[in-house]
This record gives C-alpha cells, sequence and structure tokens, in this order.
C-alpha cells in the first residue's frame, strides 16, 4: 500500500491502492456498528434482569413481614384465658380485640394486597421477557400467603365467638351468685335457732296440758318446715349451675350449700324424732286454745306467702328484649291484683291476735298472748306486710327503669339492622358489577380499567357507611346486645364482604395493567384481545375466570393447536404447554397465561441465542470475553453486573481473566443455574 502522502503527491494514484484504502474504512465501521448493536442488547437484557431481581427481592421481604405478623398474632387470638375471671376484664379484652380489628389489621390487609400485585405483576414481566416462572421462598407463596392468612380470620371468628360465649358465662356467674347468697341469707334466717329448738326437753318437765300444747306447736312447725322444702331445692340448684359454669367462688358456694343442705337433713331427723315423742303424749289437745290454733293455721302460711312474695319482689332478673321485660310486667301486674284478697287474710290474721289479746286482759291470763302452736307473733306479721306493701312500688321502679333500657336497646338493634340491610345489598350489587364487567370484556382495556378505577373511586366514598356502621356495632356490643331478630347481617358478614370488594378490584385493576402491558409489548391489537377473551370464556362454562386441564384442551383443540382430543392418554404437546401456562402445577389455567402463551406463539422475544451472540460480536469472534472488553462496550453498572456473575472461562485457549458468557447467557433465560 502507498503511504497517504504519496497519493496526494501522485498526478494518477494507483486504482487497487485506493480500493485498499477504501476496503480497509468500509470493514473497520463495519465493525463498529455491530459492537454497537450487540451493547445495546445486552444491555437490555441486563436491565431487565437486574428490575426482576429487584421485584423478587421486594416480594420475599413483604411476604416474610406478613407471616410474621400473622404468626405473631395467632397465638395472642388463640389464647382463650383472661387475666381476672371477670366480667370487667372480658370487657377489656375485647377492647382490645376492637383495637386491633380497626388499627392494626386493615394495614396488614393493603400489605397483602400489594404483595398480590407485585407477584402478578413479576411473573407477567418474566413471562414477556422470555423468563422462567417466579419461584418464591418455600412456605411464601401466594396460597401459603392466603392459607395463613385464612388462619389468621378463622381465629379471629373463634375468639370472638369465645369472648362474647364468655362475657355471657360471666354475666350470668354473677347474676346467680347475688341471687345463691340472697336466698342463702333467708333461708339462713328462717333456720336460725330451729336445730337448737327441736333438740330441747323441754316436754319431759311439763304438765299435761303442756304437752299437748307442744304437740300442736310442733305439727305448726312442720308445716312451716315443708313450706320451705322449695327454696332448700333452689339453692341447691343455683349451686349446681354455679359448678357448671365454673364460678371462681365455687369452693364458698359449696361450702355454703353443704352447711345448708346438711342442716336441713338435721332438721328433717329431728322433727320426725320429735314427733315420735310427742306423739307419747295423748292428752295434749285438751286445753288449747282455738283463736291461737287458728292463727297459727292463718299465720304460717300466710307468713311463708309474704316471704315468698318479699322474695320475688327483690329478685334480681335479667332481659335481653322487650317481649321479656313486658312478661315480668303482665306477672308483676298479676301479683298486684291478688293484694286486695292478701289484704282481707292478713286483717282476719289481726283479728285474730286482736281476740287473743283482749281474751287475755278480760280474763287476766298471763299465758294467753304465748300461742303455743307457733313461734309467729302478730308483731312479725305487721312488719312484714309493711314491708312487702313498700316493696311494690320500687318493683314498679325497677322494671320501668328496664323497660326504657330494652326499649333503648331495641332502637340500637333498628338503627344496625337499617344500615346493615343497606350495606349488605350495596356490596353484593358492587360484585355483580365487577364480575360483568370482567366477563363481559366491552370496551377496550383502557375503558375496563377506567370502569374499575371509577368502582374503586365510588367503593372509597362508600367507606365512611361502613365506619358509622362500626361505630353503631360497637355501641350494640357496649350494650351487651346479642341478638337482632331485624337483620341477616352481622359487622363480621359485612366486614368479610367489604375486604372481598376491596380485593376484587383490586386484584381486576391489575389483571387489566398486565393485559395492557402484554398487548403493547406483544403488538396485539384490541380485536386479537377480544377474540381470546371470547375463546376462553366459551370454554370456561362456569364462569370461574380460568379454565380446568380437560376445558384448556378443548380451547387449545379450538384454536388449531396440535393436542389430542383424549385426556387420558399421553400427550407431550399438551403437557408442554400446560408446564408453560402453569408453571406452578396448581391444576388451573388463568386468562393472563392463557394470553401470555398464546401471544408468545405469534410474537418475537429475546433467546438465549441471540444474547450469546451479542456477547460473541462483542468479544471478537472469540469463545470468551475479558472483564476489560466489558468495561469498554458496556455501562458501567451493567459490565459489573455480569463480571460478578459470569463463570470463568476454562478452555483451552483460556487466557488470565477470560470470562464464560455462553453459561452465563444460558442461565438468564433459566436454562442453566446463574
Amino acid at each position: 500500500m502507498l503511504d497517504p502522502d504519496e497519493i496526494v503527491n501522485s498526478a494518477k494514484p494507483d486504482e487497487r491502492s485506493i480500493m485498499t484504502y477504501v476496503s480497509s474504512y468500509y470493514h473497520a465501521f463495519s465493525g463498529a456498528q455491530q459492537a454497537e448493536t450487540a451493547a445495546s442488547r445486552i444491555c437490555k437484557v441486563l436491565g431487565v434482569n437486574q428490575e426482576n431481581e429487584r421485584l423478587m427481592d421486594e416480594y420475599e421481604k413483604l411476604a416474610s413481614d406478613l407471616l410474621e405478623w400473622i404468626k405473631k398474632k395467632k397465638p395472642w387470638l388463640e389464647d382463650r384465658s383472661l387475666s381476672e375471671d371477670t366480667l370487667p376484664a372480658a370487657q377489656g379484652k375485647m377492647d382490645e380485640f376492637r383495637g386491633y380489628r380497626r388499627g392494626e389489621k386493615p394495614p396488614k390487609i393493603e400489605q397483602k394486597g400489594r404483595l398480590e400485585t407485585n407477584f402478578n405483576t413479576l411473573q407477567t414481566r418474566l413471562r414477556l421477557n422470555n423468563r422462567p416462572a417466579f419461584m418464591p421462598t418455600e412456605g411464601k407463596m401466594i396460597g401459603d400467603i392466603n392459607k395463613a392468612w385464612k388462619g389468621l380470620e378463622t381465629a379471629e371468628r373463634g375468639f370472638e365467638e369465645w369472648l362474647l360465649s364468655e362475657m355471657r358465662r360471666l354475666e350470668r356467674l354473677d347474676h346467680l351468685a347475688k341471687k345463691f347468697r340472697l336466698k342463702c341469707q333467708i333461708h339462713e334466717d328462717w333456720s336460725s335457732g330451729k336445730v337448737e329448738m327441736l333438740q330441747e326437753l323441754d316436754y319431759k318437765s311439763l304438765s299435761l296440758h303442756e304437752i299437748k300444747a307442744l304437740r300442736r306447736k310442733h305439727e305448726a312447725f312442720q308445716s312451716d318446715l315443708a313450706a320451705h322444702q322449695d327454696r332448700v331445692e333452689q339453692i341447691a340448684a343455683i349451686a349446681q349451675e354455679l359448678n357448671d359454669l365454673e364460678y371462681p367462688q365455687i369452693a364458698e358456694v359449696n361450702t355454703r350449700c353443704q352447711v345448708i343442705c346438711d342442716q336441713w337433713d338435721t332438721l328433717g331427723a329431728l322433727t320426725v324424732k320429735r314427733s315420735q315423742a310427742l306423739d307419747d303424749a295423748e292428752t295434749v289437745l285438751d286445753r288449747i286454745d282455738k283463736l291461737h290454733l287458728e292463727f297459727a293455721i292463718k299465720a304460717a302460711p300466710f307468713y311463708n306467702w309474704m316471704d315468698g312474695a318479699r322474695e320475688d319482689l327483690g329478685d334480681m332478673f335479667i332481659v335481653h328484649s322487650v317481649e321479656e321485660i313486658q312478661e315480668l310486667m303482665d306477672a308483676h301486674e298479676k301479683f298486684k291484683k291478688t293484694l286486695p284478697d292478701a289484704q282481707s287474710e292478713y286483717d282476719s290474721i289481726v283479728q285474730l291476735a286482736n281476740e287473743v289479746v283482749q281474751i287475755g286482759n278480760q280474763y287476766d291470763i298471763k299465758c294467753a298472748l304465748q300461742n303455743p302452736y307457733t313461734a309467729l307473733k302478730v308483731q312479725d306479721i305487721t312488719s312484714k306486710w309493711a314491708d312487702l306493701n313498700n316493696l311494690v312500688p320500687e318493683r314498679d321502679e325497677a322494671l320501668n327503669r328496664e323497660t326504657y333500657k330494652q326499649q333503648s336497646h331495641e332502637q340500637l338493634r333498628l338503627q344496625f339492622a337499617n344500615k346493615a340491610n343497606v350495606i349488605g345489598p350495596w356490596i353484593a350489587k358492587q360484585m355483580e358489577a365487577i364480575t360483568a364487567v370482567t366477563m363481559s370484556g366491552s370496551g377496550t382495556l383502557e375503558d375496563q380499567h377506567h370502569y374499575m378505577v371509577q368502582y374503586d373511586s365510588a367503593v372509597n366514598q362508600f367507606k365512611p357507611n361502613i365506619d358509622e356502621l362500626e361505630v353503631i356495632s360497637q355501641r350494640v356490643q357496649e350494650a351487651m346486645i346479642f341478638e337482632n331478630r331485624h337483620t341477616e347481617f352481622t359487622m363480621e358478614t359485612i366486614r368479610v364482604g367489604w375486604e372481598q370488594l376491596l380485593t376484587a378490584i383490586q386484584r381486576n385493576i391489575s389483571e387489566i395493567d398486565n393485559q395492557i402491558l402484554t398487548r403493547d409489548s406483544k403488538g396485539i391489537t384490541e380485536e386479537q384481545l377480544k377474540e381470546f377473551r371470547a375463546s376462553f370464556q366459551h370454554f370456561d362454562k362456569n364462569h370461574s375466570l380460568k379454565l380446568e386441564p380437560f376445558e384448556f384442551r378443548c380451547c387449545l383443540m379450538s384454536l388449531g393447536y396440535a393436542v389430542k382430543e383424549d385426556d387420558k392418554a399421553q400427550d407431550p404437546e399438551f403437557n408442554r404447554i400446560m408446564l408453560i401456562c402453569d408453571p406452578n402445577g396448581t391444576g388451573y389455567i388463568t386468562f393472563q397465561a392463557f394470553l401470555d402463551f398464546v401471544t408468545s406463539e405469534v410474537t418475537d422475544t429475546d433467546t438465549a441465542e441471540q444474547v450469546m451472540t451479542s456477547f460473541k460480536v462483542l468479544a471478537g469472534n472469540k469463545p470468551y470475553i475479558t472483564a476489560d472488553e466489558l468495561r469498554r462496550e458496556l455501562p458501567p453498572d451493567q459490565a459489573e453486573y455480569c463480571i460478578a456473575r459470569m463463570a470463568a472461562y476454562t478452555g483451552e485457549d483460556a487466557v488470565p481473566g477470560a470470562l464464560d458468557y455462553m453459561s452465563f447467557s444460558t442461565a438468564l433465560y433459566g436454562e442453566s443455574d446463574l
């Protein structure tokens, strides 16, 4: 070749020399253009791979945080113990649970939705860039997270049901304990001194007349004893119910009940023994005053009736409806109608006592005022009758207060029911509308996305109604209202429906975004998308938005794929397609997976061979590449990314620092380990 100076100074340069120079320039520029194209392709592939790894790391972190939170909360929700076995302790536990439901759980619901969205977006990116599907760490699959979440919600429901049941039990225990103590006190007051009285041997030193009087007195006591049998049985029944409900102070209750029962048995035995002794005194009844006898016969039952009436008037009650309090009101009104007859009986008893006093004063009989048939005195009857008349208006006032309370509770039930009967159907209607948009596929994907965003906005605007219902529900629980016949909805069913609605909207928005991304990246038309959707929905007979293997096989056959009609036969082609569309082995094909597959069949994507060819250009057709060549041809961050991940080249023609770009290229597409 000639030097440039020779060409300039020659009048007519040599034609072959000129051609040689031109050819050299052509080859130099052509090689530079190839290197630039190869570098550009590698940058694109590496950029996609780096972003995918970032999304994988973010998914792993979100999944770990959510599962750790669920693991932390489940033992608390499964704990069935109270700090104290009291109603205030149970109510405090309910307040703590309500704070968790409103303050701690909603952010975790949002985190779970974001986790599913990130997972679907990552899988879509991997499919669009011809990468293998992302397989999270064992135990962190979407199914594992949903299973853990379902377990958390099951624990929530069980915890709330247990807590409400415990509050009812403790309320019942408190009522029974007070009732038990009241009845025991009344019985103990009545039985005080009775054992000592029956053990007396006074009849041995009495005259015949006195023995007869003593026998009549004992018969009156037997009548009185029989009248108290019901009260002792009621005390035992209440003690048994307290045992069944595991009352904390049951030892004290059992001891007191046992003392009363033992004393009652002793009274019975002593009564029989004394009766036998008095039967031997056959002439005891000769000089008994008929007025005393009539007084005793009338006074004892009347006194027992007043005891029962006072006990009923002072009885504590617990009701949960207007109807129940009305029944108590009716019973009280019925009792008040018997008071005139009782007044007549009281007047007759007092008249008998007055006659005894009159006769005693008339004949100056000192023992006439002592009634041998009963220990009751007219002063006892008069005092108890006055107490009874004072208790009647007090009972009226207590029943009126409870009536007002139950009417207020009924208003709360109606307020909750009216709100819930609007919100429940509204949520169901929104779910149907979202399903209709998804199933119809009308309009463009952008139109469907716009509809979903509008639904999302409408749902968010409806949120204050849910909050208002939560406030009403809290008032209902604080008022200890456990049933509501005016609505079929509970706060729990409303919460579940609301969370399902929010999840459905976000899932559909994510799926539409992925379909738009698929359409734009694959270059398919809106008509093709509609055609694919129509084919998918034709074989989705149960409208579940996913195809079973048999339905998917029929769909492929309708599109012209060479798969066998018999789903029981061995079909390698169908198994290959199933592995592509369902890499996680879920047993069904979603529309997005179906769309990715059919679009991948008609569009061009990067392959491991194309990336390998690009590296070969950068390496100057060598089977290896050096770190200096990578740094010269690629951006700094992507060059260092390749150097850190490429294995050393081990071929016979290897030089120091040689890197194996072939194994690196296959690893990018999941054909080997990176």
